[in-house]
């Protein structure tokens, strides 16, 4: 089975809690869970980690990279202005690996700052809009990407 991590930003930690009628109701347990089934289906082991700590999260993309470890990404807030983190996340596109750009909101319908994204430049593809579902287009995608 084809490991593939799925990291999460700052205050997705919150999920369920924090400002439900744009994020959901469902939280990180969930998440986890519909994760680890999604990937289960398509061969793939995954494994969800979620941290308010930009360097860790850097930290987990010089490892995905070591590791040869496709990622699904949430960078949540750091989206917008972590360019350690983009250069990090090129690290892994550099590997050859794809590495899927996920939001469960749609940044370009909010906030005027939450337009721009650091990451999608260098993410293989992004998804936005769709939920804890974009979780599974993007383990979607992965599979997709990691036969061919």
């Amino acid at each position: 089975m084809t490991k593939v991590i799925v990291v999460n930003g700052p205050n997705l930690g919150r999920l369920g809690v924090r400002q439900p009628d744009v994020y959901g109701r469902q939280d990180l347990e969930t998440m986890r869970s519909l994760c680890a089934e999604w990937g289960a289906a398509l061969g793939l082991e995954v494994e969800v980690r979620q941290t308010d700590d930009e360097a860790e999260i850097i930290g987990w993309m010089h490892q995905a990279a070591d590791e040869k470890t496709p990622v699904v990404m949430n960078p949540a807030a750091f989206t917008h202005y972590s360019y350690g983190l983009a250069d990090a996340a090129h690290m892994v596109i550099d590997e050859g690996l794809p590495l899927i750009e996920v939001h469960i909101s749609n940044p370009s319908a909010r906030d005027e700052f939450r337009k721009r994204s650091v990451i999608s430049p260098v993410a293989t593809g992004t998804i936005t809009g769709m939920g804890f579902y974009g979780y599974k287009m993007a383990l979607d995608a992965v599979a997709h990407l990691i036969a061919d």
